[in-house]
C-alpha cells in the first residue's frame, strides 16, 4: 500500500470557506469516495467540513449530485471520520461513521486543500428507519484476507467500532447534536 505524499493538517492549514476535497482510498490503493465540501472550523472534537446539497461526487463505478447537505467531522484522533446528515438525505441517514486510518492533509493551491484517509470497509450508521448499527461487516471480512490486513490493525478497528456504536447510542460528545451548529455556519458561507 502506497499513501500519498501528504502531511499534517497544521501544514496544510486550512481557512474557513476554503475547498477541502475528501480523497478516499482503499487499503490496497484504490481510489474510492471523492467528495467536495468547504472547511467550517475545529473545536475540542476535531475539524468540521460542510457538504452541501447538489454537490457531485464520485468513485470508481459510481456518481451522483447529493440530495441533501451534511457535515464531516475529521476528528483529532481516532481511526474514523463521521458524515453527519440533514432530513432531507434520501434513505433517511442520520450518521454515517467509516472506520478509517491514515489521515493525511494537503494543500494542492491557495484555496483548495485535500483531506486523504484509507476506509477500512466497517461502518456504524444511524437511521431514521433501521436506528443503529454496523454495516460492512462481511465486506471487512473479506477485504481482511484479500488486502492482507495486518492483524493489529484489524484488532484496532473493531475495537474503535465497538466504541464507537456505545458513543453514539449514548449521546456523547461529540454524537451530542452539536452537528446542528456546524450545520448552521455551513449554510450561511458565501
Amino acid at each position: 500500500m502506497t499513501a500519498p505524499d501528504t502531511g499534517t493538517v497544521a501544514e496544510a492549514n486550512p481557512r474557513q470557506g476554503e475547498l477541502i476535497v475528501a480523497r478516499n482510498r482503499k487499503y490496497d490503493g484504490l481510489a474510492h469516495w471523492v467528495v467536495p465540501g468547504r472547511y467550517l472550523g475545529e473545536d475540542e472534537h476535531g475539524h468540521w467540513i460542510f457538504q452541501g446539497t447538489n454537490e457531485f461526487i464520485s468513485r470508481p463505478g459510481a456518481a451522483l449530485y447529493t440530495a441533501s447537505d451534511a457535515v464531516l467531522l475529521v476528528p483529532h484522533g481516532g481511526d474514523w471520520v463521521a458524515t453527519f446528515y440533514d432530513d432531507a438525505h434520501p434513505g433517511g441517514v442520520e450518521l454515517y461513521i467509516d472506520l478509517a486510518t491514515d489521515f493525511g492533509w494537503r494543500r494542492i493551491r491557495p484555496g483548495v486543500v485535500e483531506f486523504h484517509m484509507v476506509d477500512m470497509d466497517l461502518d456504524v450508521v444511524r437511521t431514521k428507519e433501521r436506528g443503529l448499527y454496523v454495516d460492512d461487516e462481511d465486506e471487512f471480512a473479506h477485504h481482511r484476507v484479500l488486502m492482507n490486513y495486518p492483524a493489529e490493525l484489524c484488532t484496532r478497528m473493531e475495537e474503535a467500532c465497538a466504541e464507537l456504536v456505545d458513543a453514539v447510542a449514548s449521546r456523547r460528545a461529540p454524537f451530542d447534536g452539536r452537528d446542528a451548529a456546524w450545520f448552521t455556519l455551513g449554510r450561511t458561507l458565501p
